[in-house]
């Protein structure tokens, strides 16, 4: 069976990708069949046949979730369209400083309005 998948280039904690077509028993090092592009996750680059990838699953070829996914989400000439997530991570005790903000937040909204119930009654 035919996989299309990705070979690891680069140096130790720099990676870099190329998109290959290459028999599922072979090493991941291995000679492929077919280059098909390169992708770069620190930068976010990609290069992709796009066109040649499709070929390759229409003959029965399997993609790997990742390379599905940049195959998805190429552009017509081959560049990944990459949206940046809008959400900022935080650390736990951030997280949880912020939860008892919205917290505070919510009783003393809740004591507003009782206090604003309280004199119609």
């Amino acid at each position: 069976m035919i996989k299309i998948r990705l070979k690891r280039l680069g140096y130790k904690k720099n990676p870099s990708y190329r998109i290959i077509a290459i028999d599922s028993r072979c090493k991941r090092e291995g000679a492929p069949i077919e280059e098909l592009g390169f992708y770069n996750p620190k930068t976010k680059e990609m290069k992709l046949n796009v066109e040649r990838a499709k070929v390759r699953l229409s003959q029965g070829a399997q993609a790997t979730e990742t390379v599905m996914y940049l195959i998805n989400n190429a552009n017509e000439d081959g560049t990944l369209n990459y949206k940046k997530s809008e959400k900022t991570k935080l650390s736990k005790k951030a997280q949880a400083k912020l939860e008892e903000e919205k917290a505070a937040q919510a009783a003393a909204a809740a004591q507003e309005a009782e206090a604003a119930a309280a004199p119609e009654a």
